[in-house]
């Protein structure tokens, strides 16, 4: 897997082996992150369930300020620290290591506030519901912010979560983007 554009374009990126997590795809990846450049300068960029980090390392080739990474699975945190220490990214990029429901309580404890979201739980757990209900309380997001849930086509979030409003969606095959936006 390679960052496919920005300034760290063509750079190889460390994948956990197993099949603990599943990669975006770079069709998922280009189509997702090209919808989100208008957005990626607003403010942090929150990558939950990241693995080994593609889609939040993509954002800060992108030009997003800084990524806050959320993952608790020892391998894909292991090429995610691989990852950022490589690209020489550890001064604009935090990895938390546990529960994503858990890291959304402690960041807005501390009043982190993000202006794009990107949440891929894995599509065989019912993680991605409650992460999408617990940020559409807004307490982690900037005016106006941007969040997007991958999932699995057969399985779309609901489809107008708290203070979140449904703005678009994108199939993939089997993989669906869905893209909501946050109050101003």
């Amino acid at each position: 897997m390679r960052v496919i554009a920005g300034a760290l374009k063509g750079r190889r990126l460390t994948t956990p082996k197993g099949r603990t997590t599943r990669p975006t795809a770079d069709q998922v990846r280009i189509a997702c992150l090209d919808t989100l450049m208008p957005y990626l300068e607003a403010g942090p960029f929150l990558d939950l369930f990241a693995g080994a980090g593609g889609v939040g390392i993509e954002a800060l080739s992108r030009g997003a300020p800084s990524a806050c990474f959320v993952e608790q699975d020892r391998a894909a945190v292991t090429a995610l620290e691989d990852n950022i220490d490589r690209l020489g990214l550890a001064g604009r990029a935090k990895v938390l290591r546990q529960d994503v429901l858990r890291a959304l309580g402690a960041l807005a404890r501390e009043g982190a506030r993000f202006g794009v979201v990107f949440l891929d739980p894995p599509y065989a757990s019912a993680d991605g519901v409650p992460a999408l209900e617990r940020l559409a309380r807004g307490d982690c997001l900037l005016p106006g912010a941007v969040v997007v849930a991958q999932h699995s086509t057969k399985a779309p979030p609901p489809a107008e979560p708290g203070a979140l409003t449904l703005w678009k969606s994108r199939r993939f095959g089997e993989t669906t983007l869905t893209f909501f936006r946050g109050g101003a």
